[in-house]
């Protein structure tokens, strides 16, 4: 089975899942520093995935965020956010969607993100380019900073991690979003919507599927002082390319 058709369906069940649970009642609880969530809708669609995954791929492991760790045997590995904008999905805000990617030998070869809400699917596969509903995406033509829209992420309990460069970039860029969702706003800088997106302090189920898509759209990604990227490399700075490097400057200052 193709990895990235059978991302493609998990995802859209997964999806299909979350919405049917919006309304219910969601045991929402704080796992970590405040404002970081975990609903029962979480741990719901994360098992769908897990089922639906491992019957396709047996062999393969899994990480999970809500703890569906599966060791496999077979060299290759999915990258499960069940529902990545967990605080967005308990207040009924429609940011918020499911990330699946494809990993085999220490390369991400696939990545889905599908924001259920919004009816938007996106979609890689490595050296086959980027969809968003099936139609092929690119990033934007933006070139400088101050035409720029951007976008950032930072738990509450953590903002002096990036305030710092939140207020730096609101007066570089045109201006700057905080969506709560780090999968989402890597997939808006693959379609072209955002410029840019950086945040600190990401796992490898926030950033696997999102840094292919937009690499795939002609994006560029990097750690955020510029480094090579890396699924569980932290930091995380994806933009049009055009702008990454004056991107890479503003959030690299000492000021």
């Amino acid at each position: 089975m193709d990895p990235l058709h059978l991302a493609i369906e998990t995802a859209r069940e997964a999806g299909a899942l979350l919405l049917e649970r919006v309304d219910g009642p969601l045991e929402t609880r704080q796992k970590g520093a405040r404002g970081d969530l975990v609903t029962i809708a979480d741990r719901a669609s994360e098992t769908l995935i897990v089922e639906r995954l491992l019957a396709g791929f047996p062999d393969s492991a899994i990480l999970g965020e809500e703890g569906g760790t599966h060791a496999g045997t077979s060299g290759e590995r999915w990258i499960v956010d069940p529902l990545d904008g967990t605080t967005n999905y308990a207040h009924g805000y429609p940011m918020y969607c499911v990330s699946i990617a494809y990993e085999r030998a220490g390369e991400v070869l696939a990545g889905v993100i599908y924001a259920p809400r919004l009816g938007e699917l996106f979609a890689a596969a490595k050296g086959r380019g980027a969809t968003r509903n099936g139609a092929p995406i690119r990033v934007s033509a933006a070139g400088t900073l101050d035409d720029a829209l951007v976008c950032t992420g930072f738990v509450p309990a953590r903002y002096e991690r990036n305030g710092a460069n939140f207020a730096r970039l609101s007066h570089l860029a045109q201006a700057v979003r905080r969506d709560g969702s780090a999968a989402l706003d890597a997939a808006f800088v693959a379609c072209g919507t955002f410029d840019a997106f950086w945040e600190f302090d990401l796992k490898a189920w926030d950033v696997a599927a999102g840094g292919l898509i937009v690499r795939e759209a002609g994006g560029t990604v990097t750690a955020i002082d510029g480094s090579a990227y890396a699924v569980e490399g932290g930091s995380f700075l994806a933009t049009n390319g055009a702008i990454h490097a004056a991107m890479r400057d503003a959030l690299n200052r000492d000021d």
